[in-house]
């Protein structure tokens, strides 16, 4: 069976790139940065009291993940007494992948090495692209030099498991930049890559400023020539987004494509635990007035329905290269697939979809289109069930 993941939310960051829709908070005091990490404490030790009971010795956590914002804006010392604070009332399986999110710039090689040595064993830096007007366009306050420069020091602080962010579909970007800094950061001494597509979510200041997006051929044939290089280079695509060298896929994110378990902590942080889906307040001063009352802290909850169940299973399995089982979709979910299975035979026809055995999944020209095909694989799901 296994182990629990769990997430924890770092909404500070030095400045907010102008793509970003995510909860996070630019530019504030250190006492509120101190006031939120003792809330995260005092919720993680009332948490794994709760989880814990019934339970020999505790709940097993084999995967953490500490996102933001940026969590090295915190600085190293509040980081480590987040995972402190963790341990004393979760138990850590010895090989528990403990990620930690970092911007260039915001840590230096003593931070690393403090980081690495309290048990953070993953760090994941937003590099995003290496040409300098692509970077100010996303807003970015970083260097391609400096990027280089830290994922040089993390691995020289003993970082052997280093992810890099990069970005495709940035508005005057060409294929021959994105496939430069994909040549570049290969070089580095990086085990995984995640590759996203700029998205223009609303409300945010590169939205509003209406830039002009590649062509949606030219970000296709963008997307398929970096799944080609990166293969070559060893970083093997196994999921839409995520390339990994062989043992360095990221565990933690696998969780939520597998629909395992997973707790969250924080402001704006989402649970999956015990059949229940939750999240917490979005607003960091309301996360630490109500810590000690978990009710207040809920922005939601819900029983999820295995009808939805049986949705998340189609559409979050076929992100991944293992793609989604016949035989296991109707074992668990006691519906047909067969309505899926003509959508998938006919995707396969036009070279969206393959299969093996008793599993489908997407090519990588499918994936270029996923969220239509899982789209409508949706709505048979919801028939067949």
């Amino acid at each position: 069976m296994p182990g629990l993941g769990v997430y924890i939310h770092i909404p500070f960051c030095g400045s907010k790139c102008s793509y970003c829709d995510f909860y996070s908070l630019p530019g504030q005091s250190e006492t509120l940065m101190d006031d939120y990490v003792k809330a995260l404490a005092r919720h993680m030790d009332e948490a794994g009291t709760y989880l814990g009971k019934g339970s020999k010795g505790g709940i097993s956590v084999d995967s953490i993940y500490v996102g933001g914002g940026t969590p090295t804006a915190i600085g190293h010392k509040r980081l480590i007494a987040v995972l402190a604070a963790l341990k004393k009332k979760f138990i850590l399986t010895t090989n528990c992948e403990v990620t930690v999110e970092a911007n260039p710039g915001t840590a230096d090689a003593k931070a690393f090495k403090k980081l690495r040595k309290a048990g953070y064993n993953r760090i994941s830096f937003g590099v995003q692209a290496m040409q300098q007007d692509l970077l100010t366009t996303l807003g970015r306050k970083h260097t391609g030099e400096q990027a280089a420069d830290c994922v040089r020091e993390a691995a020289d602080a003993g970082f052997t498991n280093i992810s890099v962010d990069v970005m495709y579909g940035i508005p005057g970007q060409t294929r021959a930049q994105l496939t430069e800094t994909l040549r570049s950061v290969c070089t580095w001494r990086i085990n995984h890559l995640s590759l996203y597509g700029l998205k223009l979510e609303e409300g945010t200041p590169l939205a509003e400023a209406e830039p002009v997006l590649p062509k949606d051929d030219e970000q296709a044939d963008m997307y398929l020539e970096a799944v080609e290089l990166l293969a070559k280079e060893g970083l093997k695509q196994y999921e839409v987004s995520n390339f990994a060298r062989q043992g360095y896929i990221c565990r933690h994110n696998y969780k939520y494509w597998m629909l395992e378990p997973y707790v969250g902590f924080g402001a704006a942080a989402h649970s999956d635990f015990g059949g229940k889906r939750y999240s917490f307040v979005k607003n960091v001063k309301a996360y630490i007035d109500g810590v000690r009352d978990s009710e207040s802290l809920m922005e939601e909850m819900q029983q999820v329905p295995l009808i939805e169940r049986a949705g998340e299973y189609v559409m979050l399995g076929l992100r991944t290269v293992n793609g989604v089982s016949s035989n296991e979709y109707t074992r668990l979910f006691k519906a047909s697939f067969d309505m899926l299975e003509n959508k998938l035979a006919r995707c396969k026809k036009w070279g969206l979809a393959a299969t093996e055995g008793d599993r489908w999944r997407l090519t990588p020209k499918g994936f270029l289109v996923s969220n239509q095909i899982i789209g409508e694989l949706l709505d048979t799901s919801e028939k067949s069930s």
